[in-house]
């Protein structure tokens, strides 16, 4: 089917254009010629069952495809037993609201190392992202994939090959490819098609070309500091980047079909809608 192209929340425009709840979003993107919605829940799942369901009806008639983000303050990384088990709480949280939208997806933050070593965080991580899966298969959550995302400062768990172990967890779970996040903690490395198509091979050879074929994304220009990620920015930028055209490029000449988020600041819409014309340059 292809790339698909949608926003993380609700941008600035949705709201200028008089639109005030989320449940109108997606037959606005529909208007806008998008096809996906990553909902927001990084402060917490506050959506109410009811209101939830009526997005995920409204997603539906609109061919718009659902994903739902967790809260950030779960850190898969914590040697905490109690924090722990809190953040697997807020995963099932995130999984039921997921299941009222119909989205098969949720995304979860790779973590934070604190004052572990690199591989002690991952096997932390490794450890909770296990026992949550466990508890959402017995919940009846299995079809939902736990799409894990790497990270953009560089204190943070979440280079490319700590994503990909943490996905080597459990077979559904899915890469969360953060073009921006992965360009900020390398100051720039993101520049030619060579750099870009490393992580794809990556995921190929780590994960298989089942996975790389529907692999999760979010994408933006992201300004950066020695310290990795300092804040989103549009695609005004011409300076910091990443560029998509070199995404664009490879997705296509791949026959790949991600979900590809824009999580622009603000017009997350507008550059939703530029990604997508840029990837059809290379469909034709």
């Amino acid at each position: 089917m292809g790339a698909v192209f949608g926003v993380a929340g609700n941008s600035q425009s949705f709201y200028d254009e008089g639109f005030k709840a989320s449940e109108d979003m997606p037959a606005w993107l529909w208007s806008k010629g998008l096809d996906a919605y990553e909902y927001q829940c990084g402060n917490g799942v506050r959506v109410g069952a009811e209101t939830a369901q009526r997005i995920g009806e409204n997603a539906k008639s609109a061919g718009i495809i659902m994903s739902v983000h967790t809260p950030y303050y779960i850190n898969p990384a914590t040697p905490d037993d109690e924090k722990r088990e809190k953040g697997i709480g807020y995963i099932m949280q995130s999984l039921e609201c997921a299941a009222n939208m119909g989205a098969e997806r949720i995304v979860i933050h790779s973590g934070a190392v604190g004052k572990l070593t690199r591989e002690e965080a991952v096997g932390y991580a490794e450890k909770m992202l296990t026992a949550a899966k466990e508890r959402a298969d017995g919940a009846g959550f299995g079809n939902i994939h736990f799409c894990i995302e790497t990270m953009g400062k560089i204190n943070q768990l979440g280079d490319l090959d700590e994503v990909m172990r943490l996905c080597g967890t459990d077979d559904s779970f899915l890469p969360v490819i953060d073009f921006g996040h992965l360009n900020a903690r390398t100051h720039g490395s993101l520049k030619t098609t060579a750099d870009f198509e490393h992580i794809f091979d990556t995921i190929e050879n780590k994960l298989g070309s089942d996975r790389l074929k529907i692999f999760h994304s979010h994408f933006s220009h992201i300004e950066y500091t020695k310290g990795g990620e300092k804040k989103h920015l549009t695609f005004e930028d011409k300076e910091y980047g990443p560029f998509f055209e070199p995404v664009a490029e490879i997705t296509a000449r791949k026959n790949l079909s991600p979900v590809f988020i824009c999580e622009s600041a603000g017009t997350q819409t507008e550059d939703a809608i530029e990604m997508k014309r840029i990837y059809k340059q290379y469909t034709v």
